[in-house]
């Protein structure tokens, strides 16, 4: 159908270099045309092409200078821009790639050379959308969890940076330590599955009530399901982990030490501390000073010793979160 073909925006001063390319291309996508980098900045606020094809050596405004004038606008600096030039010195590929192209042809142009390299970078355009749509239905997922719950919104953020910065000083690399950042909102999505009696109950849970409210990080899990995203399946470990304990007096399955996933361990540490230093509706904030004499004295009974000790290390930065993501 011709609605769903990606549309590439073609660049270039020579009536003959726009023929080929388009000779080349027409068969698989939407093309659009442009002879000089003002009518190219034109065509792009008009129809947001899903990648540019762009000549380097025009009269006016040379293709490096559209790219940067696109890079500098955030609706536009994510389309990826090839360069089709003559140009094949070094310091010219490197001055594009500096300024944000994402690849070179060289003319004249093989087409098998200009199909794949379209091919690949509009491939790459898709996954990362994907990425960011996956995420976003994530983060989604768990406000609707807070939907059901007297927590904020910030409270899921501040436990989720605190859970980051715990995993960075455990030695987690900088991507595994994103992961669990953007898992962690996901820790109580199964309290979509508590009924609001017991959710919203003002006083204590009756020994039956609470029994209920145990079961929730088992139905974030059946909520999450068997996902092979490495994100979800994440998302799933530290819904069904984060109410284990160290001494293996937690729930569900109680877990013991090292049965407790690492990432469920760091959770469970970042979301009590929230939980104490926020105001509740049934409570006051714990002072900081008392909450950490708290995690110091659940030390090897409700959390990993090591983690407790990182904690204290980084309390800086944790206090840095917690005045960034204050509740309103």
């Amino acid at each position: 159908m011709q609605s769903m073909q990606q549309t590439i925006l073609i660049v270039d001063d020579e009536p003959a270099n726009l023929r080929v390319l388009k000779e080349i291309l027409k068969g698989n996508y939407r093309l659009v045309f442009a002879k000089s980098g003002a009518d190219a900045l034109r065509v792009v606020d008009q129809q947001r092409p899903n990648l540019i094809l762009l000549d380097i050596m025009m009269p006016d405004m040379t293709g490096f200078e559209v790219c940067q004038q696109l890079k500098q606008n955030p609706e536009f600096a994510a389309i990826p821009v090839i360069f089709v030039t003559a140009l094949s010195e070094e310091q010219d590929e490197a001055q594009g790639f500096a300024i944000g192209g994402v690849d070179y042809i060289t003319k004249p142009v093989s087409p098998a050379v200009v199909e794949a390299r379209v091919r690949t970078h509009l491939s790459l355009v898709q996954a990362d959308e994907l990425r960011a749509t996956r995420l976003q239905v994530i983060q989604r997922l768990g406000r609707a969890a807070e939907f059901k719950d007297n927590e904020t919104g910030m409270h899921v953020m501040r436990m989720s940076h605190f859970s980051k910065v715990l995993a960075i000083a455990y030695g987690f690399s900088e991507h595994q330590a994103d992961m669990l950042l953007h898992a962690a909102p996901m820790h109580d999505i199964g309290k979509i599955g508590i009924p609001d009696s017991i959710m919203l109950k003002p006083g204590k849970l009756t020994d039956e009530e609470f029994a209920v409210m145990k079961t929730h990080p088992q139905i974030g899990a059946d909520i999450l399901g068997d996902e092979d995203s490495g994100l979800i399946s994440l998302a799933k470990k530290v819904a069904l982990t984060h109410h284990e304990r160290w001494d293996g007096s937690g729930y569900p399955k109680g877990l013991k030490a090292d049965e407790i996933p690492i990432e469920g361990r760091i959770v469970a540490l970042a979301d009590v501390f929230d939980a104490l230093t926020s105001r509740r509706p049934y409570k006051e904030p714990w002072p900081i000073d008392e909450t950490l004499d708290y995690l110091r004295e659940q030390k090897g009974k409700h959390f990993e010793p090591k983690l407790v000790d990182l904690f204290e290390e980084n309390i800086d930065e944790i206090l840095a979160i917690r005045a960034r993501f204050k509740d309103e």
